[in-house]
């Protein structure tokens, strides 16, 4: 199913978005995973599923939320299998909202090869804005889509490892099981 990624149910005119969701646990804790019809709209990581749930409820206010453990059964094992083996990359169909500038920071994070780093001033450089450090970090805490939208392979410009909506362990988790293959 790479790449691709079939919802069953499907939004009519007038009727609320449907976001059809799952929640799996694995070796950094909880992942929730969320699609809309058109994709991966969002991937969450936290240690208690139902904050992971009330930020998709937050997030998705107008839509009708559906737990659909069949439907996206499919990505299960594509998103563990990254979190074990990162080298094997995370290619899902995504379904990516935010601004214009939120869009060309996340287009940027997806250019990092797994295994690498960059500083918030080195993304602003990579979209054309080198001033704009600081909305470069807004952007990567504003990032729906963790793992496929790597904001974990930021640092700050001294090396050092910096926030992470996720939690610094678990940054510092994924980043060394990246630096180990």
């Amino acid at each position: 199913m790479k790449g691709t990624l079939k919802i069953t149910k499907h939004d009519l005119p007038g009727k609320p978005e449907i976001i059809c969701y799952t929640i799996i646990d694995s070796s950094i804790g909880s992942i929730l995973i969320a699609s809309s019809g058109k994709g991966v709209c969002c991937i969450t990581l936290g240690d208690h599923p139902e904050l992971l749930l009330g930020d998709l409820h937050h997030r998705f206010m107008n839509a009708e939320l559906v737990r659909d453990d069949e439907t996206l059964k499919g990505l299960i094992p594509q998103v563990v299998g990254f979190v074990k083996s990162p080298q094997l990359g995370l290619d899902l169909p995504l379904d990516v909202r935010g601004t214009p500038f939120q869009q060309r920071v996340w287009q940027a994070l997806r250019k990092i090869p797994c295994g690498s780093t960059a500083s918030y001033a080195d993304i602003a450089r990579m979209i054309g804005s080198p001033s704009s450090i600081r909305a470069v970090a807004g952007a990567c805490a504003a990032n729906p889509i963790s793992l496929a939208i790597p904001c974990h392979r930021i640092l700050r410009s001294d090396g050092h490892i910096s926030g992470y909506r996720w939690g610094i362990e678990r940054k510092r988790i994924l980043l060394a099981m990246e630096a180990s293959t």
